[in-house]
This record gives structure tokens, sequence and C-alpha cells, in this order.
């Protein structure tokens, strides 16, 4: 006798089910969970609706249409959905095979053109070009990222000091965050980079900007409207779930430009910092040349005198 139950259907498969008999606001609740499915395993009902552009009485009452008792057992849902997606074995198995190169190579290109076509299209040049005026009018840039956008944003800080400008980085989560917020102040920019997880220091460091008149951009996939609200500049920075490529793909791109355009409007400056750079490591280096042959050179022994013992 077979007792197997069969698996839970699917976030997707509920709303295929359900879809026709929901109402306008549901089916917009539908759809940006099925499009956000990992930011809604960490997001309060306010936070779906805010980007949903419903309210959160809607994010519930679609959950329960969806055939789940309520938010957090449609999160819960969704959780175990990602892992099992997410998983070593699970990504192994839907990435081309490590046997045919050329498979692989043009995978995870394609991915990576696409991912970059999608930014640039829902680039707009308004929103491009304030987000280079809000850098170049800040008396000192703050950028924040967590996991791997930390190492985007540390990127963005340590090319605005070689053309000149303050810049400092930070990753802290917790009470670590505070020490770093400390510094801020009226005419400095904060530059958070956040493809599409909704984490409560990003809340935290927007409104302490704001307490404190520091302006703030956004660089992100998905949570544009959630913070639309609480941030001075929107950037796009198109994620995928694909795994391909890696998250700070398009915003360390994103990034580039914002600092080719930068260094364009005060090439002096740019280029009086690069030169000064190249000085530096030439010491640098010829210093470390000489205490590499001071190092290797044998000690002489006095001279042996007659006589002496």
């Amino acid at each position: 006798m077979n007792t197997t139950e069969p698996p839970e259907p699917s976030l997707a498969d509920r709303i295929s089910t359900h879809l026709a008999r929901m109402t306008p606001a549901e089916r917009k609740v539908a759809e940006y969970l099925r499009a956000h499915s990992r930011d809604t395993i960490f997001a309060t009902a306010e936070q779906i609706a805010a980007a949903a552009g419903t309210s959160d009485a809607t994010v519930v009452r679609t959950a329960r249409t969806l055939g789940y008792s309520g938010l957090l057992e449609l999160r819960h849902s969704l959780t175990q959905e990602v892992v099992e997606a997410t998983g070593p074995g699970a990504l192994l198995a839907g990435k081309a095979s490590g046997t045919d190169t050329a498979a692989l190579l043009a995978h995870v290109f394609t991915e990576a053109a696409q991912r970059l076509t999608d930014t640039l299209r829902r680039m707009s040049e308004e929103r491009f070009e304030a987000a280079v005026d809000a850098v170049d009018a800040a008396a000192e840039v703050l950028a924040f990222g967590i996991g791997p956008s930390e190492m985007v944003a540390r990127y963005l800080a340590l090319r605005l000091r070689r053309i000149g400008r303050r810049a400092r980085a930070s990753g802290a989560t917790g009470f670590r965050l505070a020490d770093d917020l400390l510094g801020l102040g009226p005419g400095d920019l904060v530059v958070l980079y956040s493809p599409s997880r909704l984490i409560g220091e990003i809340g935290i460091v927007l409104d302490h900007a704001a307490a404190v008149g520091a302006r703030s951009v956004l660089v992100t996939d998905s949570l544009g409207s959630v913070f639309a609200d609480r941030v001075d500049i929107v950037l796009p920075s198109v994620n995928t779930s694909g795994g391909a490529t890696g998250e700070g793909l398009t915003s360390m791109v994103v990034t580039d430009a914002v600092l080719l355009a930068l260094a364009g409007r005060d090439r002096a400056r740019a280029t009086e910092r690069s030169e000064r750079l190249t000085e530096l490591r030439s010491e640098l280096t010829h210093t470390g040349e000489r205490g590499a042959a001071t190092r290797r050179a044998p000690r002489r022994r006095p001279p042996f005198e007659k006589g002496s013992r």
C-alpha cells in the first residue's frame, strides 16, 4: 500500500489554479508573489502591499485565496521552495554540464548579456544623471551593501577615493552598523546596494540618512517600489534567480558608468589623482625592492687581523 503523500502544490501552481477567481487587486498581489518569491520570504504584509500597489488586507486575503492559512504559511512554503531550488544538487543539475564547455560558456554569457540588456532598458537617463549629480555634490559618500553587495560597495568607495572624493564603505549589520552611521551628516550621500533582499538594515540606513540631512541612492532590482518614499534616487540593477552569474554583476557595471561620468566632469582632478597614485605605487615598489635586496645580502665578517683571537 502506497502511503506517500502527494507533494504540496507550488506557489506557481496555486496561482494558475485560482487566478480566474481572483479579484483584480488579488491578481496584482499574486503576480508580485510569482515574480518576487524570494523577497516575500522576508517581507511583511505592508511591504508586499507597497510593492504590489495594494493594501496589506489584500495581501492576507490573497494568501488565503491561494490555499494558505495566512501569510506566515505562504512564507514558510516559499522558504521550502527556495531551499529545494537553490540547494547544491539542484544548482548543479540545473546548470550546463561541466563537460560541455561550449554550452557552459554560452549559458553564462547569455545570462550576463540579458541581465545587462534588461538593466539598460530600465535605466532612465534622468535618474542616472541625478545619481551622478548626487555623488558629485556629496561631501562624503557612504557605500553600503551586505553579502555579495558589500564587495560592490567597497569597490565604489575605493574608486571614488582614487579620483579625489571622500568615500567609505560598510557591510556591517546589527550593532556594528551604528558606528558606521555616526559619521553621516548634512551634505553626505548614502549609496545602498540591495538587488532584491528585504533586510531591516536598509530601512534603518535610509531613515537615519533622512534624519541627518543626507541624501540616498538605491541600486536595486525589485526594491525600488518598496522604498520609493524613503529614497531620493533609484537605479535599476537586474538580478536573476538562474545562479549562473553573480549578484553584483549589473550593479558593478552601473557603478562603473556612474564613476566614468563623474570622472568626466572633473578630468583635471581625476588625472592628477591617477598620476599621484602611480607615483606612490612606484615609490612603494622601489622600497620593496630595496628591502628585498637588503634581506638577500650576505652578512660580511670583519677582516681577520694577525695576532687577534
